[in-house]
């Protein structure tokens, strides 16, 4: 009861081309987004991360070789504001996007440990939307972006310190 109570309220916090939500007792699929290109899941996985666009698509980067290392975006604490530091990694990737109009990008959003795991599925949601957002300001097809958020659960760094932390609080580019 509760985890559908929380799936609505996601629902409804949800923006952008959220169109519709529904909720049954299939956790894996609790919420359903109408993509303008193709049908699209929004829901809770296994693991606890929170999937937008292609939950099908393939993990790891196989994007150009000059963009594997400039991949990741870091947040500071509690935010979804990209640092003027990350705009010209973000213009790399945008620029390859549009010279590459069948490339597709996936951005996952992470969080450090802190925080309730519901609290971080939706942080790391506001950080891939806010990478999506400035990909798409920047000229970027938004049918080229799909998002998903693992919250606290892919830490880059195993630790229970800032250094740590820092290091979590990130949005990752793969192609």
């Amino acid at each position: 009861m509760l985890k559908n109570y929380l799936l609505v309220i996601l629902c409804a916090l949800s923006l952008g081309t959220l169109t519709a939500c529904s909720t049954s007792g299939d956790d894996s699929s609790a919420l359903v987004e109408d993509g303008s290109s193709s049908d699209a899941q929004l829901g809770l996985d296994d693991d606890g991360s929170l999937t937008v666009g292609d939950p099908n698509a393939q993990d790891g980067f196989n994007g150009p070789a000059e963009l594997q290392n400039a991949n990741t975006i870091y947040f500071g604490f509690n935010s979804e504001n990209i640092q003027d530091e990350y705009l010209a990694v973000m213009q790399k990737h945008a620029n390859y996007l549009k010279k590459n109009p069948d490339a597709r990008v996936i951005i996952e959003g992470h969080t450090d440990e802190r925080g309730t795991p519901e609290y971080n599925i939706a942080l790391g949601e506001r950080r891939a939307r806010s990478v999506a957002r400035y990909m798409q300001n920047l000229g970027v097809d938004v049918n080229q972006l799909s998002i998903v958020s693992y919250g606290e659960e892919k830490p880059a760094v195993e630790g229970h310190n800032e250094a740590a932390w820092s290091k979590n609080r990130r949005a990752v580019l793969n192609y």
